[in-house]
């Protein structure tokens, strides 16, 4: 937005997990207008499958938190998703807040509290950036936890379930490269990229004594040992 503001000749290209029309990027996807284009991924949407997928590791659990971005409105609607979805197979949620770091020792004091058998970390930049804390919080108090990038299992959490950030940046390079031979920005329609990836971690599912489904592995794209 930043750069927007500051240009209306220079290219932008974006590669945002939120919606570019609604954030005022771009007029429309198909006809972006101006001088701004690039890659939207899916972020939000995928919250009923992240509580399928931990449902599937730990079937016992009475509940599951939602950790979640008061501050980020966008995480609201896959909230709202996931609630849904926990309805319909009769899985308790417990709603965490935290929308500082300080709020996220009492979230997972919570947790155990309340004695939560999993986690879900909502899809958002605040809890993005926390992720060593959050990885290093729900391993001390042996939570299993999925996530929403594949960045987080790279820091040891247990797994994640998300949109495949290079290949949405492979794409906005190839956009660039399309506006480096002389194509402009107005004419290149935002692009969805589609592509999600299910990466699990085994060394903190043996720390937690879980074993993995060969269903759930079957189905990874990438098994890190």
């Amino acid at each position: 937005m930043a750069a927007k503001t500051a240009t209306t000749k220079i290219p932008i290209v974006f590669a945002t997990g939120t919606d570019p029309v609604k954030d005022g990027l771009v007029a429309s996807l198909n006809r972006p207008g101006g001088n701004v284009t690039g890659i939207s991924f899916l972020v939000n949407q995928l919250g009923p499958k992240k509580l399928q997928l931990l449902h599937e590791l730990v079937p016992n659990a009475a509940l599951i938190g939602l950790l979640t971005d008061p501050n980020a409105p966008e995480t609201e609607v896959e909230a709202k998703d996931v609630l849904a979805a926990a309805l319909s197979i009769g899985q308790q949620i417990q709603v965490l807040n935290a929308g500082n770091p300080s709020d996220l020792d009492s979230a997972f004091a919570t947790l155990v509290q309340r004695r939560a058998g999993g986690l879900i970390v909502t899809s958002d930049a605040f809890l993005l950036g926390r992720r060593g804390e959050i990885v290093g919080l729900a391993a001390r108090h042996a939570v299993p936890a999925i996530y929403f990038l594949r960045e987080f299992v790279v820091a040891g959490g247990l797994m994640s379930y998300g949109a495949s950030i290079t290949d949405a940046y492979r794409q906005v390079g190839l956009y660039a490269g399309h506006i480096l031979k002389g194509q402009k920005p107005a004419d290149l329609p935002v692009q969805q990229a589609v592509k999600v990836e299910l990466i699990i971690n085994l060394k903190p599912a043996k720390a937690l004594g879980l074993t993995f489904p060969l269903s759930l592995l079957g189905r990874a794209d990438e098994v890190i040992e």
